[in-house]
């Protein structure tokens, strides 16, 4: 697979409700201070999530779907643009550079609406959920 087109995966596979952080990965880095949306609804009884919250969590993805939606098309598009200019037999280093800047851009954005889900699912939780959370995202998957 082209590095384009990985890039342009990678960005697409963002906008999912997983995201890049699921609850098996949430173990490294900031990410494991957050809570997937698939993890908090998996557990809301387990958690005692109550309706309002719940609205809230799902407010957060649907904000998260609109705003990545029209980043993919152009995301899609940046990439097919940079795939353009280096199957040139000559490549043009300069517009290469500047349609990567585009295509790195507009990922950083899926990426930032991202995290913006993420913060808002975790400030629609009390300390106590958030804590069992934790508990529970330790715990196996059964299969």
């Amino acid at each position: 697979m082209s590095w384009t087109r990985a890039i342009a995966i990678g960005a697409l596979g963002l906008a999912t409700l997983g995201g890049p952080v699921t609850a098996q990965e949430a173990d490294t880095g900031f990410e494991r201070h957050l809570f997937p949306p698939d993890l908090v609804m998996r557990h809301q009884q387990a958690i005692d999530l109550a309706d309002a919250q719940r609205d809230q969590v799902s407010q957060a993805i649907q904000e998260l779907q609109a705003d990545v939606q029209q980043l993919q098309w152009d995301m899609s598009a940046a990439a097919e643009q940079l795939t353009a200019l280096v199957s040139e037999t000559a490549v043009d280093k300069s517009a290469v550079l500047s349609q990567v800047d585009r295509v790195l851009d507009i990922e950083r954005q899926i990426k930032r609406a991202h995290i913006t889900m993420l913060v808002e699912v975790k400030n629609a939780l009390t300390a106590e959920q958030q804590s069992k959370l934790r508990g529970l995202r330790s715990e196996p998957t059964p299969e």
